[in-house]
């Protein structure tokens, strides 16, 4: 509680879900919103890829944020299809989101998203702010959680009085690991790399397509700004780090070359960006965690890629975060509605209750259509699978089955 009498809420990471959070509080009266984030106001550096945002973030946002809804599909593209092809330009599927969803989804820089999510809610972020430690309240402090920061600028900084401490702070989350322990990652064997050209080429790629040689996957689509986002994943050990030849140009060529040599143009404008580019590229490892939402005294709240690590492959990741934080705001806006002295635990009980089941199916999902990205997988029979009823329903349930406003 501030020195006001109002309900102190710090948000860690000013990203996805701690910004639209903060936009759906910040005109609480009785609520004094605080969001720290590392990165300087300007700072986009950890941002340098594109990413599509799933049909069903559209529409919560839409139901819970409209202003926001319409800020990001202006200044964004619709995703409007998603297209499976072999590198050797043979196409498997090719599906109109319009037949499992109610709306698009969008394409856009992770830079643009971060700037257009953080402008409406600057006066409540802290940037150049990094949290040093944070801490259930000692005798003597001011509850019931203490944060101590340094800023860059300032120098260090005790932010006292905390009724809830809420982690948008990513999937290596501090929030998490200092109050509910370090979670333990699952490593699916795969892995992935994300590569931003600053190259359009709408007349090879435009909207969202994937490519297979083998379990071996490219991704790519266009996005504002005539860039073209291009990721690729392939098959590693799961217990092994990417390994080093596998990041030689010559080797990743070949990755992704079909048997007979001819690549589609797509895919060799893709590989030849891929190649020339290696020094540019951001590697990682698929890989999930145990999801949570609260500490056991319902005072740490952890959102998006914080609450639960899923694998990237049907692009739910940000998608949930958004979904995350408009349920979040629109419970404890609830809690103190009208002035009311807010439960926060209370809220933070609803919050789980109505996230949890969602989160699971949405990460099980993730991880099922991960399947023709495994060792030994067999790209056409897979891909061709995603086209049957059983796949599509699927689709339909995480694409229109959005939580009510």
């Amino acid at each position: 509680m501030d020195a006001s009498g109002r309900k102190r809420i710090v948000i860690v990471g000013s990203g996805v879900a701690g910004s639209i959070l903060a936009y759906g509080l910040r005109e609480l009266g009785n609520v004094e919103v605080i969001c720290l984030e590392r990165a300087t106001a300007e700072d986009h550096a950890e941002a340098g890829t594109g990413l599509n945002v799933g049909p069903n973030a559209i529409k919560a946002l839409r139901l819970f944020q409209p202003e926001l809804a319409a800020l990001l599909e202006a200044e964004s593209l619709p995703w409007l299809t998603w297209r499976i092809s072999l590198t050797n330009g043979r196409e498997l599927m090719n599906l109109p989101l319009s037949k499992v969803a109610d709306n698009p989804g969008i394409r856009i820089r992770w830079s643009q998203l971060y700037a257009l999510l953080r402008r409406p809610v600057q006066q409540h972020v802290r940037f150049g702010t990094e949290v040093t430690a944070m801490r259930y309240a000692r005798a003597g402090e001011a509850g019931p959680i203490v944060v101590e920061t340094i800023d860059r600028r300032t120098g260090r900084t005790v932010i006292d009085g905390v009724d809830l401490l809420v982690a948008g702070d990513g999937r290596y989350s501090r929030v998490r690991e200092t109050f509910l322990g370090r979670p333990q990652p699952q490593f699916l064997g795969v892995c992935i790399f994300r590569l931003l050209i600053e190259t359009a080429r709408p007349d090879l790629v435009d909207d969202y397509e994937q490519w297979f040689n083998g379990p071996n996957r490219l991704l790519a689509f266009r996005i504002p700004g005539n860039a073209t986002y291009i990721a690729g994943s392939f098959p590693i050990l799961p217990d092994e780090d990417v390994p080093a030849e596998a990041k030689r140009p010559d080797v990743l060529r070949a990755l992704y070359t079909p048997a007979d040599g001819a690549p589609s143009a797509q895919c060799a404008f893709m590989i030849d960006a891929i190649c020339n580019r290696v020094s540019e590229i951001h590697w990682a490892r698929l890989q999930e965690a145990p999801a949570e939402f609260c500490d056991s005294n319902r005072r740490i709240l952890l959102l998006g890629d914080a609450a639960h690590p899923m694998v990237p492959t049907l692009g739910q990741g940000a998608t949930q975060a958004i979904e995350d934080a408009c349920i979040a705001a629109a419970e404890l806006r609830a809690a103190f509605a009208d002035g009311v002295d807010g439960n926060i635990t209370a809220a933070l009980e609803k919050i789980e209750q109505r996230r949890r089941a969602r989160v699971e199916f949405v990460v099980d999902f993730s991880r099922d259509a991960t399947d023709t990205m495994l060792a030994g997988a067999d790209p056409v029979s897979g891909s061709l699978a995603k086209t049957q009823p059983d796949f599509l329903a699927r689709l339909v349930k995480l694409y229109r089955d959005v939580p009510a406003a």
